[in-house]
């Protein structure tokens, strides 16, 4: 069973992996996979999103540290 800390933590970490995808200064990624990482960023959830998350669904979202 994945717990709330874990699921927003997972969040959280995927963001930060698809915005350095999408960063033209990592060697060795195709453009193809910069381009799919952006597109998928624009809609991907930000770290406030998952502050209101945790608000409304404290059993499945914790609030993400403010850091």
């Amino acid at each position: 069973m994945t717990m709330p800390d874990e699921r927003t933590r997972s969040v959280l970490q995927t963001r930060q992996f698809l915005e350095e995808l999408a960063r033209a200064k990592v060697p060795g990624v195709p453009e193809e996979v910069r381009v799919e990482a952006r597109r998928l960023l624009r809609h991907f959830p930000e770290k406030y999103d998952l502050v209101f998350s945790a608000e409304a669904c404290p059993d499945r979202w914790a609030r993400p540290d403010p850091t």
